[in-house]
This record gives C-alpha cells, structure tokens and sequence, in this order.
C-alpha cells in the first residue's frame, strides 16, 4: 500500500463525514461528536494497516520502525474503540464502509466487508463458533442495527439486512432484503404485502 493508496482510501471513508460543512466539522470535534470519533477511529484503523501491510516489505531497520508505528496505530485505534464499542481488525473492511453509530461492533479478522457497506450499530461480523472462517460480505451491502452475520458466509453485494436479523446462509441474490432469525430472504411479493 502506498501513502497515495493510504490517502484515497482516507478520502472515500469519510465522504460520509465531509458532507458536513467546515464550521459543522469543528464543532463536532470540539464537542466530541460521535461522527467525528468514528471517523478518527477509521483513520486509526488506516494507518495501523498502512503500517502493518508495508512492514512485511521493507528492510530490517525500517521494518522496525514500521512496527513501532504499527504499534502507536494499534494503540490509538483501541483506546478510542475500547470507548466507541469498536472492536474492528485491521485488513477487514474496504474502502468507503461507513459506520452511522457508535455501540457494540465486533467484526472479526476473518471477515470481510467490501466497499461501500453499511453499519447501523450494535452488529456482530463474527465465526459460528464451531470454524474460524467468517462471513465474506459484498460491496454496498446495508447491515441494519442489531443485525449480526455469523460463520463461513457469503453475501452478494447490494443486499439489504434487515434490523435484528441473524445472518447463517449465504445469500447470492443481489439486492435481496434479509430479515428474521434465522434470516430469510424476502420476495418482492412479500416486500409489497408487508
């Protein structure tokens, strides 16, 4: 990863923070607004996997010096995720994932979410306890509040999960809406009488 690949992913996380104007921005760091804490936590999240990905690649000095900054990264991200709820493992999400909430996200070092996906708050990315694989999530694919999606998984992108629900099969139909525990997918006739 290069510091301009570093600097795009940045940019593409918080164009959900940036519609805010300049003066709206400030505030929310003076008043430590939840928007602003998560979108330092993204940034923390950055720069521990910049650090991370590219001390495998360098030499011995330098990969050490990448590490100890890995290290100050790894530090900020959980001090501020111990306080927003976060638990998120580096390398897990793509570029562009936006978290509307603080409260309660695990997502574990398995799992991954592609670009553009959607966290409400209070959601579980994790194993089913039995195997260590973790769901493998497509891009723009809308997570609702108290939604969690566990074990060996794999969901297409654009699909819908709705609130509370318990995601346990794969789901390839793109754009379908999951709701229910266990989670099933809605037909359009349902979406329509409901």
């Amino acid at each position: 990863m290069t510091k301009r690949e570093l600097k795009t992913i940045m940019e593409k996380d918080a164009s959900h923070y940036y519609s805010f104007s300049k003066w709206e921005r400030v505030k929310m760091a003076l008043t430590n607004d939840p928007a602003y804490m998560i979108q330092k936590y993204m940034k923390y999240l950055r720069w521990e996997e910049y650090f991370h990905k590219n001390s495998l690649s360098k030499g011995k000095i330098i990969r050490f010096i990448y590490k100890i900054w890995k290290g100050i990264f790894t530090r900020k991200k959980n001090i501020l995720g111990n306080r927003l709820g976060f638990y998120i493992k580096p390398g897990s999400l793509d570029a562009g994932v936006v978290i509307y909430h603080h409260g309660s996200i695990v997502i574990n070092g398995e799992a991954t979410l592609g670009s553009g996906c959607k966290l409400h708050g209070n959601n579980c990315i994790g194993n089913n306890g039995i195997s260590p694989k973790a769901p493998n999530i497509g891009e723009n694919v809308d997570i609702g509040f108290g939604a969690s999606v566990i074990g060996n998984i794999t969901i297409a992108d654009n699909v819908k999960i709705g609130t509370g629900a318990v995601v346990v099969k794969s789901c390839f139909t793109e754009g379908a809406l999951l709701v229910g525990v266990p989670a099933r997918e809605i037909s359009p006739v349902d979406k329509i009488e409901s």
